[in-house]
């Protein structure tokens, strides 16, 4: 089993392929060089013989080459002949009887082969007894001369042992030594270059898989595997973030459970034990039960809404609405708390500001937006909202007057029960998710959104001129939060 990991490794897989490119390599080339250089030698000197022979047939047709002169008629290692079709020579001066020449029993076949010939050339090529040489012979037939056809025959020795393709195939074997013990040096470097970056990774990923977010992925000298480490590093530190939220929301959630329910039964027991028959009492303690069933009703609804918009099962109905309108009919809803605790809510909109979005959810938004300005806005009580229409977008922005929110608190009060230390709570309670379901409805829209502040902003950019003369409070410029719907 151990043995078959190693051999599907990265490392072996890199040598491997490597020495069998090698070896390909060398495979080819010694196909090229030695087989093939052979037959391309022979028919070099092949086309040597038939120039040789074509010019010297030319000049004696011609009558400028004499017969007795033919055979000076050669170059470095090829002979020249003029024979009848007997084989007689007729070219040679120590031979004045024209008798036939012997000492080469190839020309009678190559001369036959001549006579047969169509177009009225042959060549051949003879091995040579007792020698790794051959005889190349190429043919032509002479015409334009009397006492019938003749025929010249060029022909040359050549020695295989001492042609090029021996002398590289002496020098090929030593290269091919060198190059394969190179390659597998080389190979075994690269892999191990290549596989021990990934081992590291993978030793440190294991750590990551059981738990431990205080690891770093080291870079590995390469852009693929640095982008790799980059990664997951990346994803270490998220994974962090969301292993300390997983741990923060259950703490909340827990200690948010756990209050109304004391409650519910610490009055549910009151009312059975003491004032069961005191109506007035009674009524006291069931309001405090129905409050904190309340409470525990929207903590849930907004915990399973928020679950919802993160794992993007949350569906989007759009329709076509008026966003004014809307936010008049939500401001309706604040109403008890302009009679009874003297808040003031300044609207300002302009009329026709017609959006396509899905209209429950936006109105979760504005309510979220507006409640979280009436827990933190100044001793003043105001809030300020404002609904206008701007290069073809229709924004709407709720500012309080609080103390703002500092900059490095601005990229975190989008999180999950995050509350800034710098701003005071009224008494108006929350579930400590409303921003959180926020910006999970504004992002499944793609619509923009942020918060300004004379601390800080963040988002996709500060309140326009039109909002930020709604005003101002007695307590501090406090925090604007806006968002962007297209308008139709």
């Amino acid at each position: 089993m151990l043995k078959k990991k190693k051999t599907r490794s990265l490392r072996f897989k890199i040598w491997g392929c490597f020495i069998v490119f090698t070896i390909f390599i060398m495979a080819a080339l010694w196909l090229l060089q030695i087989v093939f250089l052979n037959s391309f030698y022979t028919k070099t000197k092949m086309n040597e013989l038939q120039k040789t022979a074509e010019t010297v047939a030319a000049s004696y047709e011609a009558g400028n080459l004499p017969e007795a002169s033919v055979s000076q008629f050669y170059g470095p290692g090829i002979t020249v002949r003029i024979v009848d079709a007997g084989g007689n020579s007729h070219d040679r001066p120590n031979n004045p009887g024209g008798a036939p020449e012997r000492d080469e029993p190839s020309v009678s076949a190559v001369l036959a082969k001549l006579i047969q010939s169509a177009d009225g050339t042959v060549s051949a090529s003879t091995s040579v007894p007792h020698s790794a040489g051959k005889t190349l012979i190429y043919g032509i037939t002479l015409s334009g001369n009397s006492g019938g056809n003749k025929y010249l025959l060029v022909s040359t020795q050549i020695n295989l042992a001492d042609s090029p393709a021996a002398l590289l195939q002496e020098q090929l074997i030593i290269v091919m030594i060198i190059a394969l013990a190179l390659s597998v040096a080389i190979s075994m470097l690269i892999a191990s270059r290549l596989a021990g970056p990934i081992a590291k990774i993978t030793n440190t990923a294991s750590k990551l898989a059981e738990g431990n977010y205080d690891i770093h992925f080291e870079n590995g000298g390469y852009t693929e595997i640095d982008q790799l480490a980059s990664t997951l590093n990346y994803a270490t530190n998220e994974l962090s973030k969301t292993n300390k939220l997983q741990r923060e929301l259950i703490a909340n959630v827990s200690h948010d459970l756990r209050t109304p329910l004391t409650m519910v039964k610490m009055y549910a027991e009151l009312i059975r034990d003491v004032s069961g028959d005191r109506a007035d009492k009674r009524s006291a303690h069931t309001q405090v039960i129905i409050e904190e069933s309340d409470r525990l009703n929207a903590l849930i609804t907004d915990i399973l809404d928020l679950s919802k918009l993160q794992s993007g099962t949350s569906q989007m109905n759009r329709t076509e609405f008026d966003l004014s309108d809307k936010t008049r009919v939500i401001l309706n809803r604040f109403k008890a708390l302009s009679e009874h605790s003297g808040y003031v809510f300044e609207f300002h909109c302009e009329e026709d500001a017609l959006v396509y979005a899905d209209a429950p959810k936006i109105e979760q938004v504005i309510y979220n937006l507006i409640s979280n300005a009436v827990n933190y806005t100044g001793d003043d009580k105001k809030i300020f909202i404002d609904v206008v229409k701007k290069e073809g977008k229709v924004r709407f922005a709720v500012r309080d007057t609080g103390l703002g929110i500092p900059q490095e608190e601005l990229e975190h009060i989008w999180e999950r029960y995050y509350k800034s230390d710098n701003s005071h709570k009224r008494e108006v309670v929350g579930t400590g998710l409303g921003l959180s379901i926020v910006k999970g409805i504004l992002e499944a829209h793609d619509a923009p959104f942020g918060v300004s502040s004379a601390i800080g902003s963040t988002g996709g950019g500060t309140v326009g001129s039109a909002i930020g003369s709604t005003g101002g409070g007695t307590d501090g410029a406090g925090s604007t939060f806006w968002f962007e719907l297209s308008m139709i």
